[in-house]
């Protein structure tokens, strides 16, 4: 199932680092973003995961849930939730099988070489479950600000 703009966002139920099992259909009624990244406590993941929980207020504002999700496990989310002060939710997908729903978990080239890995990505999902907008490979640097931004031109316009 491909991931298209305004169709609906596939159903997950995943565990958070303290084993908690978060829902989509929960959030019904609510905006809902989440962003997919490789692994904890690597460069790259950590400033994003740091933005977002630097932001998370805003976002809790604008009445929107934001999660992060990666395939590591329960130990190494709490872990790296302890290290960096971590706020925002971080699921855990070991299977992969919601990433690979989300296109999150493919292939992709890194230094000339394809292999299959995490698809650093992105969705927001609008309060009737839908897929607003969707980032595919993004640049972890800044981008929770530019999918904040994103999120607030969407709910202006939303009917």
């Amino acid at each position: 199932m491909a991931i298209e703009l305004g169709k609906r966002a596939p159903a997950f139920t995943l565990p958070d680092s303290s084993g908690e099992k978060h829902r989509l259909t929960e959030h019904a009624g609510r905006w809902v973003v989440v962003y997919f990244y490789p692994r904890d406590d690597t460069p790259a993941c950590t400033t994003e995961a740091k933005d977002f929980t630097r932001l998370l207020p805003q976002f809790r504002r604008a009445e929107t849930a934001v999660f992060g999700c990666s395939p590591d496990d329960l130990d190494s989310h709490r872990k790296f939730e302890a290290k960096h002060r971590i706020k925002v939710p971080l699921l855990s997908d070991p299977s992969r099988r919601v990433m690979a729903k989300y296109e999150a978990w493919g292939p992709k080239t890194m230094y000339g070489k394809v292999t299959e890995g995490v698809i650093r990505s992105t969705v927001i999902i609008d309060p009737k479950g839908r897929i607003a907008h969707r980032w595919k490979r993004v640049q972890a640097r800044r981008h929770a600000e530019r999918v904040l931004a994103k999120l607030k031109s969407l709910q202006a316009c939303y009917d």
